[in-house]
């Protein structure tokens, strides 16, 4: 059902990047998709600073970082191959590269939301109400994922209601507006509604399921086999700003300011989403995707996943895409296409 238009499109593009991107013995340039979402700044801080060059430039590889204005635009190029990487939810990378057949390695995870997603109702935080009503959001993505989970909670099924797909650049503009009864959104739209408007009350948010809706930064796997500097070229930029961020002194504070102007807040604004978004320091990101509790949550995805019919033709199971975890693969060992490689999250 989702998007099964575009797998001939994706074939044929990345049969061609496999004969063509690593013909030569150099990578050439790397250009890493990202849209703005707190738990994204932090690469497009690297890029604006020089920081993603220089460590680019350390490793021989012309390294960018490009922003997207539509957060799932930009996983449907780099399933194109349009992008070599991307930022991402993990449901998304498993729904729409794997399913469509890229094999993607989440190179590093990157954080975990605590409440940067949520479900904000008109008048209300009754979410037995939302029987028989509309609800706004990105369908399919995490956001369809974060209903699901509050929908078990209130005793009801997405059959009770009706998901009205829309994009998360149009959350704000569109949420005055009388047919809108909910929205399931992220920061900084999340925020910026529930400050605006007096009736917008959050009635469930990622807090609720912690642990389950994460970011990772997606790469070919291919791409990372042949050219394992790029992991190592990611990874030391990714660090050395989440160091400027763990650091307090004057360096942060501009670094908090930019990535704030960046995201159409004030500093103040971007602090609040930092408390409610976990960062994975290093070590711990590789500690966790080898950890039976994180495998245990990328079922329920898979279940979800299943369940909407996302995982493409021929899908008679949720593990029927194979995932490589630390040391073992789960599922289907012939369709691995979602891998979680330690190496580049250690310490």
């Amino acid at each position: 059902m989702k998007r099964q238009w575009f797998a001939g499109l994706i074939l044929a593009a990345t049969s061609c990047f496999s004969l063509s991107a690593f013909a030569a013995e150099k990578l050439p340039q790397v250009r890493i998709a990202w849209s703005v979402y707190v738990g994204s700044m932090p690469l497009g801080y690297a890029e604006e600073t020089g920081i993603l060059k220089r460590w680019g430039e350390q490793y021989g590889i012309d390294l960018q970082a490009v922003q997207i204005n539509d957060y799932v635009e930009g996983i449907n190029q780099f399933t194109a191959g349009q992008f070599d990487g991307t930022i991402a939810m993990l449901l998304d990378a498993l729904t729409i590269p794997a399913a469509s057949g890229v094999d993607t390695s989440v190179a590093l995870l990157l954080n975990n939301s605590l409440g940067n997603d949520g479900l904000i109702l008109k008048g209300g935080k009754d979410l037995t109400s939302l029987k028989g009503k509309s609800v706004n959001l990105v369908q399919f993505s995490g956001s369809h994922y974060l209903l699901g989970r509050a929908l078990a909670k209130a005793g009801l099924t997405e059959r009770d209601l009706t998901v009205v797909n829309t994009s998360d650049a149009d959350m704000i503009a569109m949420f005055p507006n009388g047919k809108v009864n909910a929205v399931v959104t992220w920061q900084p739209q999340l925020g910026a509604i529930l400050s605006s408007y007096p009736d917008a009350h959050l009635a469930f948010s990622s807090a609720d399921i912690p642990g389950e809706i994460n970011d990772g930064l997606l790469l070919r796997t291919e791409l990372l086999q042949q050219h394992p500097d790029l992991g190592k070229a990611l990874a030391g930029a990714w660090f050395e700003v989440m160091d400027i961020l763990a650091t307090p002194g004057a360096k942060r504070d501009e670094a908090i300011a930019q990535m704030a102007a960046a995201s159409g807040t004030d500093a103040a604004g971007f602090e609040a989403q930092l408390k409610t978004t976990h960062f994975y320091a290093r070590g711990e990101g590789a500690s966790f995707v080898a950890s039976q509790e994180f495998q245990d949550k990328l079922t329920l995805i898979q279940q979800f996943s299943f369940d909407n019919d996302l995982l493409g033709e021929g899908i008679r199971n949720p593990g029927d895409i194979g995932i490589e975890y630390p040391g073992k693969v789960v599922g289907n060992v012939q369709r691995v296409n979602l891998r979680f490689p330690a190496t580049y999250m250690e310490k």
